[in-house]
């Protein structure tokens, strides 16, 4: 064995100790799961949560084989070597991870990263600065299947429309689009690239949808479905209207969360800072088109 593969084989039987704010979304249930009952990443284990509510925090700790519960966050401070923030809204999340990125403690910030642009900046250049490692992404745009429709598209030329469809509710109390929305728009990005300009949405009743202008003149169209689960991609070719499909089986575990602990034990992130704002951007005129209806400028 090499001195390099000794490096890398260190790294990878090194235990990492996780605590995770919030216990009110069902992925905090999720990760204990993962991590401590089907033990995934050997080594690796939940060992704190802190909820919105004891409730909340007990039912993690039940359901997630989560061992300990914290009545404040600052309870885990030099007890784990990595963080998660899984709050349903994400106004609260910047402030919860502050503490821990100001110590040096890689974090995870779940779905949708943060709730305005400037925060997010403001945030990822403090992180940047101490040098802690940050990122954040839609578990569906982080995965294998996204990843594939990616190269499927770099593959089929010419492409002027979109339409993507997913579930979403402009009306959540838990950020509007941002809550699901989400899901819609940054495999949508992934796939076709982050230089939206601009968006507008359009309501009937309580039925919704989105057009987002690309630079280059592509136009994509998310229809907010409200009947059925799931997501679907369909693409305009000279061929004609196909949709995209992936190829591959799903990794066991899942790329979302490989890419994760790779985080957590080697601090390479990755999604830059850049593009975890790019979709934040569009998510939040997104917000503001649908209080008017109006084509709004992405402003990042």
């Amino acid at each position: 064995m090499t001195a390099g593969e000794y490096s890398r084989k260190k790294q990878e039987d090194k235990p990492i100790r996780i605590g995770i704010i919030g216990a009110e979304n069902s992925h905090t249930i999720g990760f204990g799961k993962l991590f401590n009952i089907e033990k995934k990443f050997p080594g690796v284990e939940v060992l704190y949560v802190w909820g919105e509510t004891e409730e909340f925090a007990r039912n993690a700790m039940i359901n997630g084989g989560i061992p300990n519960m914290v009545s404040d966050p600052g309870e885990m401070t030099g007890k784990i070597d990595a963080l998660i923030v899984d709050h349903r809204h994400p106004k609260y999340h910047l402030e919860a991870a502050t503490p821990f990125v100001k110590a040096g403690i890689p974090t995870f910030i779940d779905k949708p990263f943060c709730y305005r642009v400037s925060e997010g900046k403001e945030f990822l250049a403090m992180a940047r600065d101490l040098g802690t490692p940050i990122t954040s992404y839609s578990s569906i745009a982080q995965s294998d299947a996204t990843f594939d429709m990616k190269e499927q598209v770099e593959a089929l030329g010419e492409i002027n429309h979109v339409i993507r469809c997913g579930p979403a509710d402009l009306e959540s109390q838990y950020g509007g689009i941002f809550f699901y929305g989400v899901h819609c728009v940054q495999p949508l990005m992934y796939m076709f690239g982050e230089e939206i300009e601009r968006v507008r949405i359009t309501k009937n009743g309580k039925n919704a949808g989105a057009n987002l202008a690309y630079k280059n003149g592509m136009l994509a169209t998310i229809i907010f479905k409200s009947l059925h689960y799931g997501w679907e991609t369909f693409v305009e070719t000279k061929e004609g209207v196909i949709e995209l499909k992936s190829r591959v089986d799903e990794a066991d575990p899942p790329r979302n969360y490989t890419d994760m602990v790779e985080m957590f034990r080697t601090g390479k992130e990755p999604r830059s800072h850049q593009s975890i704002l790019n979709c934040v951007a569009v998510l939040e005129a997104l917000e503001k088109s649908s209080t008017n209806e109006k084509w709004e400028e992405v402003m990042v």
